[in-house]
């Protein structure tokens, strides 16, 4: 049997947290680590380079997550801005909702949201995947660079603003795309990329029941003569 090591906010400060997590754990015969009494702190699991599973048993505040390598982290309620910020592997997991900048400038790895997501969830995504079940807020993906980010519900206003080569894949109605955005068709090979990150985050959704969002690719070079239009 696989063996517990239960870390109690109630006794540990987060930066003891983060130390054991850090300078003990990768180094340790601990593959499961559970953090009890979160209670809405900030900063929790950041920056973790271990293989390892990680159960946060509650909700967590600001920058949860953060910088996660190779590491799969769950946490059993809701997170505030900007969790799994800068993820480069593994897996994030929030089993309730998310606010403002989720997965912002994520390079890589797998951040699901099961139920909904604030604004600006992708921001700057340099290659990550995020999955949100529910719905997402304004200016979702905003400069977005490389990654995917798929939406089972509705999308907010400016949805893919200033966006590069990552892909939007959204499953309910959009209420307006950003500068540069544009639907396009869903090919095969989208509804193959959809199904296999759905089937990732444990969804049963129809893959072919979603819409695909990319870059027009009109801001990749500014033009001194294009004045106030873009």
């Amino acid at each position: 049997m696989d063996r517990v090591i239960p870390l109690d906010l109630t006794r540990l400060t987060v930066r003891e947290l983060n130390h054991f997590l850090h300078h003990q754990l990768p180094t340790g015969d601990a593959v499961r680590v559970e953090i009890l009494n979160p209670n809405g702190m900030h900063n929790l699991a950041v920056g973790l380079d271990a293989p390892a599973e990680i159960d946060i048993l509650g909700h967590a505040g600001y920058f949860i997550a953060g910088m996660n390598k190779r590491a799969n982290v769950t946490v059993h309620g809701n997170v505030g801005w900007s969790v799994a910020e800068n993820i480069m592997s593994g897996t994030v997991r929030v089993k309730g909702c998310a606010s403002e900048c989720a997965g912002a400038s994520g390079h890589g790895g797998l951040l699901v949201i099961e139920e909904d997501a604030s604004s600006r969830c992708g921001i700057s995504l340099k290659g990550g995947d995020i999955v949100v079940v529910g719905s997402v807020g304004h200016m979702s993906a905003f400069m977005a660079q490389a990654g995917t980010l798929v939406v089972c519900g509705d999308a907010g206003g400016s949805l893919g603003d200033s966006l590069y080569e990552a892909t939007i894949y959204v499953g309910g109605a959009i209420h307006s795309l950003g500068a540069d955005a544009q639907e396009e068709p869903m090919t095969a090979a989208d509804v193959a990329r959809v199904s296999e990150l759905l089937t990732k985050a444990g969804i049963t959704r129809d893959a072919k029941s979603f819409k695909r969002v990319a870059s027009k690719r009109s801001l990749y070079h500014w033009h001194a003569d294009a004045g106030q239009e873009y």
